[in-house]
């Protein structure tokens, strides 16, 4: 079994930090190793008043967040998982912590005891199991955030510029607009920039999509404007999705009480036209003397309902003649767009969650890639710069852990887009952020659900032909290695929807009993008597294929020849004939660098495939002889 990117980062986490003397340096190696391990943090943001904290209490199921204290706070909330339900951490821009509880009911008091300016952020534990994998960070409103302020921009999404803090996706909550104009578009697209979020990791919510008074059913208009959002979005966004917040707080989080219920019954009972009348004004149906609820609980449900809930809710009532609140809270929750009919994998809230839930590894693993990155180019001086160069020299794209990091390649391709490095047509760019966004091979093609593997494997090996121009068009340059980083992808998928036999013959054409396809004895085997180490056994149609591809250099070219015609393992691998093992090892470690390179050249899969199996092979070899076994 293939070992995953974040297993593979926290080991080198691991042996980096081990090698550090700083400890700065060590301290930020453990955080980003902290991080692998950590639940996925997704910082809600939004501008002022747009519905943000209404959808965070949607999120979590309960009436945490305040929904009424406006700009003036400015403080970063997190919600994590914890087993003392309710307990507030509060964290002091000095470094001290003070600690307080949620009021009954799962509230912030609205009192902390500590004044707000001295409070760097809040974490707020919640014994939820959803938690567990994903914690929620609302952040402090904002209006305009540009490139030129990235650290502002940081500060206020996450707490502050520190590591620590740094989200590994976003829900972005917009306003609702009559169109997405330029101006909107550049605010977006500078504040993703700022943050660092992509395609990949950002969701765009259009919230209060009921606030239009001019429409009894508000959603045709809303799913037109996020269809054309995600269209105008797309490279800076995972999808656009519309959502009534309040509607899915009210069901998720704050579900309708006895007196509410009754209520909507007594409103049902009035005469339609009547009702409707009050309700073209929300002030006047609040105060209205003669209305048979009590003015109290007419304002709580106008701040629980608005127009659009209030209507949806009566009509149910009046068709069912009564109210019952199991189904009340089942309709106001589909009328509230959060969730997607079935299991659609896009197009609501609750799909954009769980696509960044099932790809939390990756996208924590994409995170630590980068912040590695910038570790290893901090300057240092003695060990710790041969450490750091180490660490860079691990996380170059030619390495093997690039290879083994393949899950991310996608996303990396989906980010180079969005940045500019990567140009791509209409029908590259389409077929690059389906792939990004879907995880069903059919889907992620661009195919019905029912598609065949013959289906899948041709419309693959379409798109390949496309990505594999534009790779060796773009040989050199950072779009290049992208583009080989999508068509290892399809390839993959091509070989996936083949069937046992034709994996098999796609799988590198050395078919033998040993690892990577090599036949031969195993360690000590042959070789304790001190005679030459026995020859490995190759398929020779599958040399001659990668031989022939004119991107194979003539030194691995004369490489391969040796391993078809060599008597015994030392000359199969160019080393004198009756060489010790550390040497034929020293000479396989080589050969296995050397060939780990042309991996990443826009090699047809066979042939691609070829060239990883005998990676594989010559590191096999390196591990049997080069211990001194």
């Amino acid at each position: 079994m293939r070992t995953g990117p974040a297993e593979l980062l926290r080991r080198l986490c691991d042996t980096t930090a081990a090698r550090l003397a700083g400890a700065h340096l060590r301290e930020r190696v453990a955080q980003v190793r902290a991080g692998l391990d950590a639940p996925l943090r997704v910082a809600v943001a939004g501008a002022v008043s747009s519905g943000k904290s209404t959808l965070v209490n949607a999120l979590l199921g309960l009436p945490v967040a305040p929904v009424d204290a406006g700009e003036c706070t400015f403080v970063v909330t997190q919600y994590e998982y914890g087993e003392d339900d309710g307990r507030i951490t509060i964290e002091l821009a000095d470094g001290g912590v003070a600690h307080s509880r949620l009021l009954p009911g799962h509230r912030l008091p609205a009192d902390l005891g500590v004044e707000v300016s001295r409070i760097r952020r809040l974490r707020v534990a919640l014994d939820l199991p959803s938690l567990r994998t994903v914690t929620i960070v609302d952040t402090p409103g904002m209006n305009t955030v540009t490139a030129a302020n990235e650290r502002a921009a940081r500060s206020m999404l996450f707490g502050s510029g520190d590591e620590d803090d740094r989200a590994q996706a976003m829900i972005y909550v917009l306003r609702y607009v009559q169109r997405f104009d330029d101006a909107t578009l550049a605010e977006f697209r500078a504040l993703t920039d700022a943050s660092g979020m992509s395609c990949v990791n950002t969701l765009a919510v259009l919230g209060q999509v009921d606030r239009r008074g001019d429409e009894d059913d508000p959603w045709p208009t809303a799913r037109r404007l996020a269809a054309q959002g995600y269209r105008d979005l797309r490279t800076s966004v995972f999808d656009v999705v519309p959502v009534i917040g309040l509607l899915a707080e009210t069901a998720r989080a704050r579900p309708l009480d006895a007196e509410e219920t009754a209520a909507l019954e007594a409103l049902a009972a009035m005469d339609e036209d009547d009702l409707e009348d009050y309700l073209l004004d929300l002030e006047d149906f609040r105060t209205a003397p003669e209305l048979p609820v009590p003015a109290t609980v007419r304002h709580r449900l106008v701040e629980r309902l608005h127009r659009y809930g209030l209507t949806v809710a009566v009509r149910a009532v009046r068709e069912a003649g009564t109210a019952d609140p199991g189904a009340l809270t089942t309709l106001l929750l589909e009328r509230s767009g959060y969730a997607s009919a079935g299991r659609a994998a896009t197009g609501s809230v609750a799909a954009g969650l769980a696509h960044f839930a099932r790809r939390a590894d990756q996208l924590k693993a994409l995170d630590a890639l980068t912040r590695l990155r910038a570790i290893a180019r901090t300057p240092a001086l003695g060990s710790d710069r041969v450490t750091l160069d180490a660490l860079a020299a691990q996380l170059d794209e030619n390495r093997p852990i690039a290879t083994a990091l393949g899950g991310l390649r996608i996303f990396t391709a989906a980010e180079a887009l969005g940045r500019g490095t990567l140009v791509l047509n209409e029908e590259m760019t389409g077929e690059l952020l389906r792939l990004a966004r879907h995880d069903e091979p059919a889907g992620r093609l661009g195919l019905p659900a029912e598609a065949s593997p013959d289906e899948i494997a041709a419309a693959a090996t379409a798109a390949a032909v496309r990505w594999r121009t534009l790779a060796m068009m773009s040989e050199g340059r950072t779009g290049g290695q992208r583009a080989r980083d999508v068509l290892t992808v399809l390839e993959d998928m091509v070989s996936a929807a083949l069937d046992a036999r034709e994996r098999a013959d796609n799988a590198g054409g050395l078919p033998g009993g040993g690892p990577g396809g090599f036949s031969g004895n195993g360690p000590g085997n042959g070789s304790g008597n001190g005679g030459p180490l026995p020859a490995v056994r190759v398929d020779p149609a599958a040399i001659e294929a990668l031989r022939a591809s004119p991107l194979v250099p003539a030194d691995d070219r004369r490489a391969l020849e040796l391993l078809v015609t060599g008597t015994e393992l030392a000359t199969q691998l160019g080393a004198p004939p009756g060489a010790p093992p550390a040497e034929v090892a020293g000479h396989a470690a080589a050969l296995g660098a050397r060939f780990r390179t042309l991996t990443h050249r826009p090699l047809p899969l066979r042939q691609r495939r070829a060239a990883e199996t005998l990676c594989e092979a010559y590191e096999t070899i390196w591990s049997r002889y080069g211990t001194g076994s």
